[in-house]
């Protein structure tokens, strides 16, 4: 039956019409096409369909004088004959084109009936009983009466073993029978139970003309079967040498279309030295690269087979960067010393650099010994100037480092920023590097960048051990880079307690001021890390009331920075409370500012509560940069502590206007109630309609904005001043 009749009837919605229209396509092909259809491929090929149909035509009703039941009739009863006598016929004798076929077929055919039909069973016949008939006439090599019987039929079905016609054919070598099947439309991509395609089967027997025939028609080379083999596995596994070369030149062609892995990819990965050995033998490209670039070399090297690499290599295998780079990350000495044996004309001295500085970056020292000894150039750099010995520095491998120094690695390099092996091995933190460098004699005073000296690195990262072997060696200890920072500034700054210990011992200067007028004190103070480092240099007899060049002192920074054990201990030392800085403020305006409450507390208990109407050069109290800024709980404590009110910059703006201004609700909400609720607070009543230099009202400036802040700030003054409910 043809696509589009079978398309047809598998459109009719109910059995009992598609076998009505199954009849009516064989009555419109005669008597000859029926038999031929029911003796005995169907009862063979579909028993449950034969069953069905066979049931159908019975319960014709007998009075209906149907063509179509008159001739089924007909062959139902010849069907009842052939089963009475099936055990005394050969079935050659029902189908006489089938007189052709051998002896031991048409008993298979033979049994297959009889087992299938006699005993009622609506079953396929179990796997390895026989096969159907269609593959036995292909099995026997009749293309012509093959031909014929395909005219209805499905090209690609499958017997008990999930086999095609196609795959019959290969395995019989019938090539006349190939080419007809393929003619037809055969499918060149079906596996069997074993997974096998027709290809397969032709390249495990060395059928060569049959591979050759597949292979033009565009039968895939490179599929799998169930046990992850390809065609040429199985030629090989045979040694069917010529079927091997035709697969090989094959794939040589495909090439250029295919990025997949090749056979000899494959056979690679698998460990198949007797595979890999055939393929070369026989042609197979042995630089061909997949889809990730990659050859079998490099997959030899990876999978760790020296066997294989020398293979490879002896079939004339190219050594590049890939293999190279995969030996060295496997730490693989002996593989790398084959492959650069086979590339020493082939590699640049720039491949073999990057391939001492990869080995350097994996701390590998018996990689690096090999490179260099073959050939590769021992201070090579990168582009960012790193040398092999520079970069061991930094990273901290000590072993590839004395390997790089006994293979008379240049000790003075230094990177574009002139950092030195010294500062890279303190920033490193590795000892024993450091050690060794003092050892050959390289100065412990080297500038790098921004004129930092190595114990200027050393107090940044908090190395007091590496601090001490360079102060040892005769490091200074006060030395100043280009900001005018000492290393106990810069320990100060990063609040490395440890650090500024090993300076102070070392005999560090913590008087000594950098470019912007400040001590170590005042960089601690400064810090946002512990206070710790303020307790130590206070204990070291640094000035507490040094300022730095905006007449800062250690109290404003510790202030700023809001913290209050840093503040306690300072004012402790004698540090000066009302100390103003270039612009008046004093620690207290800082604190205010910085809604510092703790600091404030801790200001105002020290000063008594006096200064708390200082003013900076602009006039302002601590009240009006609290205000200005939202902080209410600090306006609290200044009122608290009796600041006035209605005092007024030098714009005439009291704290309320510039709490309007900044739309602060909470803050204004509190200045307008304040006073109103004890006796205690009266006379210290904020003015409502005080007015700055501009005539402006606090109301006046909460209205300029259009926040929602500034209107509800705005709303609440209204209410206050009764212009609104």
């Amino acid at each position: 039956m043809t696509a589009a009749k079978r398309s047809v009837i598998l459109t009719i919605r109910t059995r009992t019409d598609q076998n009505s229209r199954v009849l009516d396509i064989l009555e419109a092909r005669g008597e000859r096409a029926c038999r031929k259809f029911f003796h005995p491929c169907l009862m063979l090929v579909e028993p449950d369909l034969y069953q069905r149909i066979k049931t159908y035509v019975g319960s014709v009703n007998e009075q209906i004088r149907d063509s179509r039941r008159q001739l089924i009739g007909y062959l139902l009863e010849r069907d009842h004959e052939w089963m009475d006598k099936s055990k005394n016929l050969n079935v050659t004798q029902k189908i006489p084109a089938l007189r052709g076929i051998k002896e031991t077929k048409r008993s298979n055919v033979e049994k297959a009936g009889r087992s299938t039909v006699l005993s009622g069973k609506k079953d396929k016949p179990a796997h390895g009983k026989s096969e159907n008939l269609l593959h036995m006439i292909a099995a026997n090599g009749e293309p012509q009466l093959l031909e014929e019987l395909l005219e209805d039929t499905d090209i690609n079905a499958v017997n008990s073993s999930n086999k095609t016609l196609l795959h019959v054919a290969a395995e019989q070598e019938l090539l006349s029978t190939i080419q007809l099947l393929i003619c037809k439309g055969a499918r060149l991509d079906l596996q069997d139970d074993v997974g096998h395609t027709a290809l397969h089967t032709a390249a495990s027997r060395g059928h060569t003309e049959i591979i050759r025939v597949l292979m033009k028609a565009g039968a895939p080379i490179h599929t799998l079967d169930s046990q992850g083999k390809t065609p040429i596995h199985l030629a090989a596994e045979n040694e069917h040498l010529d079927s091997i070369k035709i697969l090989v030149k094959e794939e040589a062609k495909q090439s250029e279309s295919h990025t997949q892995d090749t056979f000899l990819h494959k056979a690679v990965m698998e460990d198949n030295c007797k595979l890999a050995e055939l393929l070369l033998q026989n042609g197979a490209a042995v630089d061909a690269i997949n889809n990730h670039k990659k050859t079998a070399l490099f997959y030899a090297v990876k999978r760790n087979n020296d066997k294989m690499v020398k293979m490879l290599l002896n079939a004339g295998a190219k050594v590049d960067r890939d293999a190279i780079n995969e030996a060295i990350n496997l730490h693989e000495v002996t593989i790398l010393q084959l492959l650069l044996a086979n590339a020493r004309e082939v590699l640049s001295q720039e491949a073999l650099g990057s391939a001492l500085l990869s080995a350097v970056r994996q701390n590998h020292d018996g990689v690096v010994t090999t490179l260099i000894d073959s050939g590769a150039d021992v201070n090579t750099c990168d582009k960012q100037r790193y040398t092999p010995l520079l970069l061991s520095a930094e990273l901290g491998h000590t072993e590839v480092f004395r390997v790089l120094v006994a293979k008379q690695a240049k000790l003075d390099a230094t990177l574009p920023d002139l950092s030195s092996a010294l500062h890279l091995a303190v920033h490193g933190g590795s000892v024993p590097i450091v050690q060794t460098l003092l050892e050959q004699g390289l100065d412990p005073n080297i500038t790098g960048a921004k004129g930092q000296t190595p114990v200027h690195l050393a107090a940044q990262c908090n190395r007091p051990d590496l601090m001490g072997l360079l102060l040892e060696a005769g490091a200074q200890v006060n030395a100043v880079n280009q900001d005018g920072l000492t290393p106990l500034h810069v320990a100060g700054q990063q609040g490395h307690a440890d650090s500024v210990m090993q300076l102070l011992q070392g005999k560090a200067d913590a008087r000594v001021k950098d470019r912007q007028g400040r001590t170590a004190l005042h960089w601690a103070a400064s810090s946002q890390k512990e206070s710790r480092v303020v307790d130590l240099l206070l204990s070291a007899k640094a000035n507490p009331n040094a300022t730095d060049n905006e007449k800062k002192t250690a109290l404003h920074l510790a202030a700023l920075a809001g913290k209050v054990g840093m503040v306690t201990s300072l004012l402790s030392h004698k540090a000066k409370g009302g100390v103003r800085d270039m612009d008046g403020s004093t620690p207290l305006h800082y604190a205010a500012a910085g809604g510092h409450a703790g600091v404030v507390s801790a200001l105002l208990q020290s000063l008594n509560n006096k200064g708390i109407q200082d003013r900076n050069a602009w006039r302002k109290t601590p009240l009006h940069t609290a205000a200005e800024k939202g902080h209410d709980n600090v306006v609290v404590q200044l009122l608290e502590a009796g600041a006035k009110i209605n005092t007024t910059d030098q714009s005439k703006d009291t704290p309320l206007h510039c709490a309007a201004r900044g739309g602060h609700q909470e803050v204004v909400k509190r200045l307008v109630n304040w006073g109103q609720a004890g006796q205690k607070r009266q006379g210290n009543q904020m003015n409502l309609q005080a007015t700055n230099n501009v005539g402006k009202t606090a109301l006046q400036l909460a209205e300029s904005e259009d926040t929602p802040e500034h209107e509800n700030t705005a709303a609440l003054l209204k209410r206050k001043m009764f212009l609104i409910k």
